[in-house]
């Protein structure tokens, strides 16, 4: 079952078995700290870490929903003579 924790670090699109596997400790210490305080005060505490952390172990099914994910497209506008 996956945690509170861990539902948190995939939706900011971090995968929280590499990140668990590879920083024992620091993933020990971010899930005591985010039992403790409310999301979003975890959230600005650890703001510019989580960015590293993402980049260093991204989520791959998150990776996967953007760049199949098409983009939308813009009527064509024929200009008036």
């Amino acid at each position: 079952m996956i945690s509170e924790f861990e539902q948190y670090l995939v939706n900011k699109k971090i995968d929280p078995e590499r990140f668990q596997a590879s920083e024992v400790e620091r993933f020990k210490e971010w899930e005591l700290l985010f039992d403790q305080v409310h999301e979003k005060n975890f959230t600005m505490q650890k703001l510019n870490l989580i960015n590293n952390i993402r980049r260093n172990y991204p989520y791959i099914e998150a990776v996967k929903a953007d760049v199949t994910k098409p983009k939308p497209t813009k009527p064509i506008i024929k200009p008036k003579i």
